[in-house]
C-alpha cells in the first residue's frame, strides 16, 4: 500500500481534535461516574455478605411484589416477617418460602395486619419487636388503587386510599422507630410509584398517597440520617401484579379488572430484585420504569406545559373510553 493511501486510512485532524475535546470534557465527569459505580457494586457485595440474620418486616406480603419481596429476603437468609390482612394467603406463601429448603434458614412469621386500622397498629409493633426484639429493614409495600376521575370519586374512597396508603405506612413508621433510633441501625424503604412523582388522570386518590409518601420520605431520610438509619423511595412503573383487580371505583366498589397496562407491566420478581439492590447499594430514591414513564418524569419537571397538554388529551380519551363502555 502507498503512503497516499495510507494518510487515506488515518483519521482526519478533525477527528482527532473531536476526540481530544470529548475526552477532556467528559473524562472528568465519566471516570467518577466509573469509580462510584464500582465502589457502590462492592458496598452491595459486601452487605449481601451481612444480609443473613437480618430481620425484615414485609407489609402486603400476601401477593403481588411483597410476595416476591418475601422470596428475595427469605432466600438471602434474612428472617422475614410477613404482614398483609389476608393471613390465609400469607400461610400460602410461608408454605411456598419453607418448600425453597434453604439451609441456612429460618421460618417466616405471619402476622395478620390492615393498614386502615392506624389504631391497631403500635400493638402490631409490639407483637412485631416480640419476634427478634428488632426490625432491621422495613419495607412498606402495603396499598390499594383506584379507577376514577376526580368529580365520580366519594370523598370517603379518598380518604380509604390516603389512610391505607400513607397514614398506615407513616403510622408503622413512626411505632418502629423508636426501636431503631435506640439501636442506631436501621433501613426503612417505602414502595411509592411514578404516580408518586408526577399524576395521571383517573387516579388523583391513588397519585396523591403516593405524592405524600414521598414527601415524607424525603423529610423522614434528612432527619434521621445522623442516626445510622437509612431511607429508600422505591417509584416503580406498571408491575404485573393484581392492582388493578383490586382497586377500587369512585364508589369504593371492587374495580375487578386487569388494565392493559398493568398487564403488560414488570414482573414483580425483577422489580424485588431491584429493591433489594436499592437497598443493598443505600440508593435514596430510585426509579424503575420503562422509558415511557421516565420520559414523563423529565417532561413534568422540565417542561410542564406540554406535560399538561399530554395529560388532558389522555384524559379526554380515557372520558371517552368510559362512555363508551357505559
Amino acid at each position: 500500500m502507498k503512503v497516499e493511501e495510507l494518510e487515506k486510512c488515518a483519521p482526519s485532524t478533525d477527528w482527532n481534535v473531536l476526540y481530544w475535546v470529548l475526552g477532556t470534557i467528559l473524562m472528568p465527569v465519566a471516570l467518577p461516574l466509573a469509580l462510584f459505580n464500582i465502589w457502590q457494586r462492592f458496598r452491595a457485595q459486601k452487605f449481601r455478605n451481612q444480609l443473613p440474620g437480618k430481620v425484615v418486616l414485609i407489609t402486603g406480603a400476601s401477593s403481588g411484589v411483597g410476595e416476591a419481596l418475601a422470596h428475595v429476603f427469605y432466600s438471602a437468609g434474612c428472617k422475614v416477617i410477613l404482614a398483609a390482612r389476608r393471613t390465609l394467603e400469607l400461610e400460602r406463601v410461608k408454605k411456598d418460602l419453607m418448600a425453597l429448603d434453604l439451609e441456612p434458614a429460618y421460618p417466616p412469621t405471619v402476622l395478620g395486619l390492615d393498614l386502615a386500622e392506624l389504631n391497631t397498629i403500635p400493638d402490631f409493633v409490639t407483637r412485631v419487636l416480640g419476634v427478634y426484639n428488632q426490625v432491621d429493614i422495613l419495607i412498606n409495600n402495603g396499598g390499594i388503587s383506584v379507577r376514577s376521575d376526580v368529580a365520580s370519586t366519594a370523598v370517603d374512597v379518598d380518604l380509604k386510599i390516603m389512610v391505607v396508603n400513607y397514614f398506615g405506612s407513616v403510622a408503622l413508621t413512626k411505632a418502629l422507630l423508636p426501636s431503631m433510633i435506640k439501636r442506631k441501625s436501621g433501613h426503612i424503604c417505602f414502595i411509592s410509584s411514578v404516580q408518586g412523582k408526577f399524576a395521571i388522570p383517573q387516579r388523583a386518590a391513588y397519585s396523591a398517597s403516593k405524592h405524600a409518601m414521598q414527601a415524607f420520605a424525603d423529610s423522614l431520610r434528612a432527619e434521621v440520617a445522623s442516626k445510622n438509619i437509612n431511607v429508600s423511595t422505591v417509584s416503580p412503573g406498571y408491575v404485573r401484579t393484581q392492582l388493578s383487580l383490586n382497586a377500587l371505583t369512585g364508589t369504593g366498589k371492587s374495580y375487578g379488572k386487569m388494565d392493559d397496562s398493568t398487564a403488560k407491566g414488570m414482573s414483580p420478581d425483577k422489580l424485588a430484585e431491584r429493591i433489594l439492590k436499592c437497598i443493598l447499594r443505600n440508593e435514596p430514591d430510585i426509579i424503575v420504569s420503562d422509558i415511557q414513564a421516565k420520559i414523563a418524569y423529565y417532561l413534568r419537571h422540565l417542561c410542564p406545559t406540554l406535560f399538561f397538554w399530554v395529560m388532558a388529551k389522555r384524559a379526554l380519551k380515557l372520558e371517552k373510553a368510559d362512555k363508551k363502555t357505559s
